[in-house]
């Protein structure tokens, strides 16, 4: 007889940059592995420093990747939930159209393949996950 592991459904929590540390990068190997074995990533929720992941203007030297933009096609390519926490993303000056308008901005930077929204998106995603994982610190 042959055991195989059920597909789960994962929720996954981004914390750091894009820069300094290696997180980032292992957070999108592991999600891309995962899906590439049939598991479905609920929704991603970058927060703190994980947040300059959302933003569409990073211009990374051109012998270094873009981790930004990898994420995005990521995202962006297999359709997937990604939510970057407002507080963090204001923080640190990611705003979508809405923000850039309330706070009287001249542009948004945000990613269209993400959105902004608060902490009570990740707790909905760890409560309807099969499984949760945090990268970073």
């Amino acid at each position: 007889m042959q055991i195989t592991e059920s597909k789960k459904s994962i929720a996954v929590m981004i914390l750091s940059s894009p820069h300094g540390s290696p997180h980032a990068q292992t957070a999108l190997t592991y999600c891309q592995a995962a899906m590439a074995q049939g598991h479905h990533i609920y929704r991603l929720f970058f927060y703190h420093e994980a947040a300059y992941l959302g933003s569409n203007t990073n211009c990374p030297p051109q012998d270094e990747i873009n981790l930004p933009q990898s994420w995005q096609t990521f995202i962006s390519d297999n359709k997937l939930d990604a939510v970057v926490c407002i507080a963090s993303a204001l923080k640190r000056g990611i705003l979508d159209e809405p923000e850039a308008t309330r706070y009287e901005k001249t542009s948004a930077c945000l990613d269209s393949a993400m959105e902004l929204s608060g902490l009570g998106q990740w707790v909905d995603a760890v409560n309807r996950a099969d499984q949760h994982i945090i990268f970073g610190r």
